[in-house]
């Protein structure tokens, strides 16, 4: 007689972006796990962003390194997370889910053209554990200006778990929700559909090592990176029903890996690095990437950015770049290496006096080691502002936010009242960096190209690449002698 569990033991991972150094020590652990618990009693389960683009095995691969991870330890379900959704397109998606061996659930996202779930896709997965049912579901965030590009139409995920709880309540034992809102809106979402038992989080990267007590819902999660595994134990009262649940986070730090995880990541890796290996352009001479300081590579971004966006200006921040390049060939891995970040090119429409500030901000040390990660970026600092379309002279022996003499957009002065098109990347719509920036409208991002891809494009443009040597920042006339910000 198979024997049934008296508690359910759900390990839960969230926000490991492709770290698979820590997956695979989750991997030994999740393993270690299995020996001591019945299958009965355990349930696996992860919250989204399992993928991250900035890593070759990723990248080369597809994400089928991801997957490979995932069956491996054989998640009962995952969620979507922003980074599958928004960094691949519904064909990279539907190639790496269809006939997984794990659910993939979330029931605010579907096909905008027929407004059915893609064959891989389920709202939500009921399951018997521990002689409990257990209904699960999963939401994301739901970044409405992306997926409508992509083809999602994505729904309010509190009013999609509202109209489930109402439907699942009465039906299962336990309510836990996959959710890939961040800390504020699981808060907000266990007031709004009161009756989820657990809310397993994710998103903001918040590690919670004791749970957090919204009315009668418990909310859950561990971390980013896969630096620990949340561990949640449920048990019900056989009498009233009633569920306890406790909770807690496990580091990971020095645990063992396990050897096959890493063999999984290892053969991926080859396959990665073979499939990167094609040549994008060839280099008759290098073209440098300084981060405190206007240089070519960064200057060829921001005119393929202006005439991707068809903008009067381009604008891109050095830091983007963590790079040069070299003269000779360029491999499609070189660009993912000088270039990881998921980040989609955007127009934006600017009044001149914000566009000024970001410009005052770009000579202040404060913002060029600004230091940060998130909202796509994959850098180390947010470096210099790199333009293109417009021509600044600055004085920096002024007085901060006083630094610069004149500014001219096209051959004519900034004028502080005009609107201006601009081509610039849509981290800055965030609000990450240079406030003025965000202040902006949003008039269109493109998806699914990111900054690389035009990058590796305009490295076959000799216009481009003839004219990125050109400079565009110059310190303004001394009557010391020659301009020294001028680059021969």
């Amino acid at each position: 007689m198979k024997e049934i569990a008296d508690k359910l033991t759900l390990l839960h991972t969230n926000d490991i972006h492709s770290h698979f150094e820590e997956a695979a020590q989750i991997a030994a652990f999740v393993k270690d796990v299995r020996r001591r618990v019945p299958e009965d009693g355990l349930l696996l389960l992860d919250c989204g962003d399992h993928l991250d683009r900035v890593r070759l095995e990723t990248e080369g691969t597809h994400a089928a390194v991801n997957r490979a991870l995932l069956e491996q330890l054989r998640y009962d379900a995952v969620t979507l997370g922003n980074n599958e959704g928004l960094t691949c397109t519904r064909s990279q998606l539907d190639s790496l889910y269809r006939n997984a061996s794990f659910p993939v659930i979330c029931a605010n996202m579907r096909e905008a053209a027929t407004g059915d779930y893609p064959s891989w896709l389920s709202p939500s997965l009921t399951l018997r554990r521990a002689g409990m049912t257990i209904a699960i579901l999963g939401v994301t965030a739901p970044y409405h200006e992306y997926y409508d590009l992509l083809g999602w139409q994505a729904s309010d995920p509190f009013e999609t778990a509202a109209a489930w709880v109402a439907e699942k309540r009465g039906e299962a034992d336990a309510l836990i929700v996959l959710s890939h809102l961040g800390l504020r809106q699981d808060e907000r979402l266990a007031v709004a559909a009161p009756g989820i038992d657990l809310i397993l989080g994710a998103h903001t990267h918040h590690l919670l090592e004791t749970p957090l007590r919204v009315g009668d819902t418990t909310i859950c999660a561990a971390g980013k990176f896969g630096r620990h595994v949340g561990i949640v134990e449920i048990e019900r009262d056989r009498r009233s029903g009633r569920l306890r649940i406790d909770g807690r986070c496990v580091a990971m730090a020095d645990r063992p890996a396990d050897p096959e995880a890493l063999a999984i990541v290892e053969r991926c890796g080859e396959q990665a690095r073979a499939a990167m290996n094609g040549v994008v352009a060839t280099l008759a001479r290098p073209l440098t990437a300084e981060t405190e300081q206007e240089s070519p590579l960064g200057t060829l971004l921001a005119i393929a950015l202006r005439r991707k966006a068809d903008a009067e200006i381009g604008l891109t921040n050095a830091g983007q770049l963590l790079d040069g390049l070299e003269a000779g060939p360029v491999t499609q891995a070189r660009i993912h290496a000088i270039c990881p970040s998921p980040i989609n090119p955007c127009l934006i429409l600017l009044r001149g006096e914000q566009l000024r500030r970001a410009i005052e901000e770009s000579l202040l040390p404060e913002f060029t080691s600004l230091e940060f990660r998130g909202y796509g970026f994959r850098g180390r600092v947010l470096g210099r502002l790199c333009l293109d379309g417009a021509e600044v002279e600055y004085d920096e022996d002024k007085p901060a936010y006083e630094r610069i003499v004149r500014v001219m957009v096209n051959g004519e002065p900034l004028d502080d009242e005009r609107i201006y098109r601009v081509g610039t990347l849509d981290m800055f719509t965030f609000g990450v960096g240079h406030l003025s920036l965000k202040e902006g409208r949003a008039e269109r991002y493109f998806l699914p190209e990111f900054i690389r891809d035009l990058l590796a494009e305009a490295l076959n443009d000799t216009r481009a690449i003839a004219d990125c040597a050109r400079q565009r920042w110059h310190t303004a006339p001394s009557s010391d002698g020659p301009d020294p910000g001028k680059r021969e």
